[in-house]
């Protein structure tokens, strides 16, 4: 994984969920294991807020749906944390991509 496309990833986080990003992760798989906590706590104390943001990045309402309700409750906030991050990365290498051209 390109390690600027994690980069900005971070700072798209950063600023959608006003918060504080460590410099140092290198993986997808950090920026998931970091947000699901947040997202869990937005499942349980904020849920209306979490749905904002949903919508904000373009999360998609049947892929949301679909994790609200498929999802087991153990596994949700990381199956959706996992989505937010794959959302804006998906964001990240469609910009990089169209400002090349």
């Amino acid at each position: 994984m390109d390690q600027l496309v994690i980069q900005d990833t971070a700072l798209l986080l950063e600023k959608t969920f006003d918060l504080k990003i460590p410099e140092k992760l290198s993986t997808e798989e950090e920026l998931v294991a970091l947000m699901t906590p947040i997202v869990h706590q937005m499942l349980n104390r904020d849920f209306e807020k979490l749905l904002q943001v949903c919508y904000r990045i373009d999360l998609g309402e049947s892929k949301l749906k679909h994790i609200l309700h498929q999802s087991d409750p153990e596994t949700m906030a990381f199956d959706l944390a996992k989505a937010l991050v794959e959302r804006q990365m998906l964001k990240i290498k469609i910009r990089n991509k169209y400002s090349e051209s």
